[in-house]
């Protein structure tokens, strides 16, 4: 066995099992779980028709680099959504299996252990545990970089100076999951200026980019943030999804941008692990990149959500509407989430995920200690039938 299997850490919702393990909900209360990310609006119909009429070319191979319409539907829709932005579909874009499959794999294709020291990826903190995984299999060794309230941005400057030139890789999620915080373009600049200095690469990882609030203020893109500051591509990789975009988990599609020498050996990669999209999933895809009010509908929901749900919680909360995302980061009374998480579940049939699960413990503390993620991925009823339940609790 790869003795590396041995530093994985058990997944959020593993330990949430074992934390409520012996707890029951009230008997009279329909339960609501709000703990885990997956969005439960339909599928649109544009995809799954798409899907549908393709089907018959489950009898063909699919090439790894997915077919060139495809990947002119993933750059189409890059430029529109982020201005400024020019890519070339046939070398700087490269379908993938979702986001969490191609964050994995692309980890494993940068890391090189071929140094005379350990090599170190950078990770926020909290974090997508992907990012986590990926390194230690990879060999490297992690460092996590505290993302604290109020703005919940990255702070680069715990890194010590001493382990920056060790630094391979520098994961990003903007925006954030939990906070659904976004970086501006002077933090963008600031990672920009430390990846300058220290040759590191970037992977973006932008999966909650369309659910965000206001239009006139749309969230801030890597490859958008280097063009704008007059930067090429080289050694930045973003990563998008249509699993939040198109209510599609489960079709398992989204793409990769950037860098075109990294995507040339993640191409590579890729070929010997087979990770080729099916052609139905591709024409699913396609239609799904070419249409925009599926998208716009979904978002309105989100919002809908958001503004309901925020006025009944601060009855009783500090709370503030993130920038983006379907997630509420809650500060906790007594910054106890794991007692919060317990006795939501006791009193009121509601499953949140403790934050501190979503971070690892720091020189500079854990900071996911003291909140709870709570998505907001059921119905709007539900949605807000757990913040009036929430409210009603003496905390």
């Amino acid at each position: 066995m790869n003795p590396k299997l041995e530093l994985l850490q058990p997944y959020p919702f593993a330990r949430l099992r074992k934390l409520m393990d012996g707890l029951e909900p009230p008997a009279d209360l329909q339960p609501i779980s709000l703990h885990i990310g997956e969005p439960k609006h339909p599928t649109p119909s544009v995809l799954t028709d798409a899907l549908i009429q393709h089907l018959d070319r489950l009898a063909a191979y699919p090439v790894t680099a997915g077919i060139p319409e495809l990947r002119q539907a993933c750059a189409q829709w890059l430029m529109r959504r982020y201005s400024g932005v020019k890519i070339n579909p046939d070398t700087e874009v490269l379908p993938v299996l979702g986001s969490r499959e191609a964050l994995f794999a692309f980890t494993q294709t940068i890391i090189d252990n071929n140094t005379e020291y350990q090599p170190v990826v950078v990770s926020p903190n909290p974090f997508y545990q992907i990012y986590e995984g990926s390194a230690l299999l990879a060999g490297a060794r992690v460092e996590y970089v505290n993302c604290r309230a109020p703005h919940f941005m990255p702070q680069w400057q715990e890194i010590d100076q001493n382990t920056w030139p060790k630094v391979q890789l520098v994961f990003v999620c903007s925006p954030g999951n939990p906070s659904g915080a976004v970086m501006n373009l002077d933090e963008w600049k600031k990672l920009f200026d430390l990846q300058d200095k220290y040759g590191f690469v970037i992977a973006s990882d932008e999966c909650y980019s369309e659910i965000y609030f206001d239009d006139d203020n749309k969230p801030l893109g890597a490859l958008q943030a280097a063009s704008q500051l007059g930067r090429t591509f080289d050694r930045l990789i973003m990563f998008t999804s249509l699993s939040k975009r198109s209510n599609a988990p489960g079709l398992r599609s989204g793409f990769v941008a950037g860098d075109s020498k990294l995507l040339a050996d993640f191409l590579l990669y890729r070929t010997y692990h087979g990770s080729a999209m099916s052609l139905p999933t591709q024409y699913a895809s396609i239609a799904a990149w070419n249409d925009e009010e599926h998208v716009i509908a979904n978002r309105n929901l989100y919002r809908e959500k958001f503004d309901k749900v925020i006025p009944i919680l601060q009855q009783k909360f500090a709370l503030h509407k993130p920038d983006a995302s379907f997630y509420l980061w809650l500060n906790v009374p007594d910054c106890d989430d794991l007692a919060f998480t317990q006795k939501l579940w006791q009193k009121a049939a509601i499953r949140v995920l403790p934050g501190r699960y979503l971070a690892r413990n720091t020189p500079y503390g854990n900071s996911g200690a003291g909140f709870v993620r709570i998505a907001l991925v059921s119905s709007v009823e539900e949605c807000v039938e757990a913040a009036n339940r929430m409210v009603k609790l003496a905390f």
